[in-house]
């Protein structure tokens, strides 16, 4: 394999390629392979998927030989443009020896933090990556249930759910995960998987579901904002710390935060629980969202107007246009 696939973002910021957006990534995104022997229903890479083949959610991935794509990584976290790269691999029979070469030639000409997205099996697995310079790996959920799983990615929940929990006692702190939102989930599903995942140092990349033509679930409609604007805040709250118990449901829904308002607010009025969450530094800039329409994941620091816009669009934190007068 002498060319990868880098995202159009990743191949504008080393020069690659010209493209006009809002919010550039922080980190490279380079894809190995294509049409995934796996058959997740929502993936433009799986097996029976007719989507475009470079295509991994709404990105295109222009294809660049590998000194190029390595020495322009490079020179980018060197000029401070990028601060990680991601490598993810498409699941086929010879995935793994793609992986390990990557990982080496991506650590062998830059200082990188490198994270790794790739079909593993075993915990070995994940300490040879480590070891081979790979800083993050990670193992992607991606349905928060078993029964989700089962009909969404046709996979053994036990035997990625058992993995995903081995590496991290292993790998403290190295470990990632990815959950997507709105699969057909419950909001109170998500927060328990995300409770346990917090519990065990495993860092959590949300996801909102995105429909892609071609897959299986391209007719599928993304999840409602509020939905997603609530499982955020619950995402922060356990990171800072908070119980579980903190978070109160109705039906499955997310309908109480059991934290006086101004303690909630000190907790989210620096944005963070609307940016890109997952690896430090990761951004996907556009991964889920068109320029100009509903903004999942903002890629960048919110305005405070921005801010409270997305606590008010949860439904159910009150107080938000007395504590925008205070500033």
């Amino acid at each position: 394999m002498n060319l990868w696939k880098i995202s159009a973002g990743t191949a504008c910021v080393i020069g690659k390629k010209k493209i006009k957006v809002n919010a550039l990534p922080t980190t490279a995104y380079i894809m190995l392979g294509e049409k995934c022997k796996n058959n997740c229903q929502f993936c433009a890479q799986s097996r029976e998927s007719a989507a475009r083949t470079d295509l991994l959610s709404r990105v295109t991935w222009p294809t660049v030989a590998i000194e190029e794509a390595t020495a322009g990584i490079n020179d980018a976290y060197t000029a401070g443009k990028l601060k990680r790269a991601c490598l993810q691999v498409v699941d086929s029979t010879d995935s793994w020896e793609h992986t390990v070469r990557a990982v080496e030639s991506l650590h062998n000409c830059s200082e990188v933090p490198i994270c790794v997205g790739s079909h593993l099996e075993t915990v070995e697995q994940a300490e040879e990556l480590v070891a081979r310079g790979a800083e993050r790996v990670c193992i992607a959920l991606d349905a928060v249930t078993p029964a989700l799983y089962a009909n969404v990615k046709n996979g053994d929940w036990a035997a990625t759910w058992n993995l995903l929990l081995a590496c991290a006692e292993a790998l403290p702190g190295h470990i990632t995960t990815h959950l997507i939102v709105g699969l057909g989930e419950s909001e109170e599903e998500t927060v328990q998987r995300m409770a346990i995942c917090i519990d065990k140092s495993i860092s959590i990349g949300l996801f909102a579901f995105t429909p892609v033509r071609g897959t299986a679930l391209a007719e599928k409609l993304p999840p409602d904002i509020a939905t997603y604007r609530r499982i955020q805040i619950a995402h922060q709250l356990l990171k800072c710390g908070y119980s579980p118990d903190v978070i109160a449901y109705q039906n499955g829904c997310i309908s109480a935060y059991k934290v006086p308002e101004a303690e909630l607010f000190e907790v989210l009025l620096d944005g963070q629980a609307f940016q890109t969450s997952g690896c430090v530094d990761c951004n996907r800039p556009y991964y889920n969202e068109r320029p100009g329409g509903v903004m999942y994941n903002y890629p960048q620091p919110l305005t405070l107007l921005e801010v409270m816009e997305a606590i008010e669009v949860c439904g159910i934190v009150r107080g938000v246009h007395d504590e925008l007068a205070n500033y």
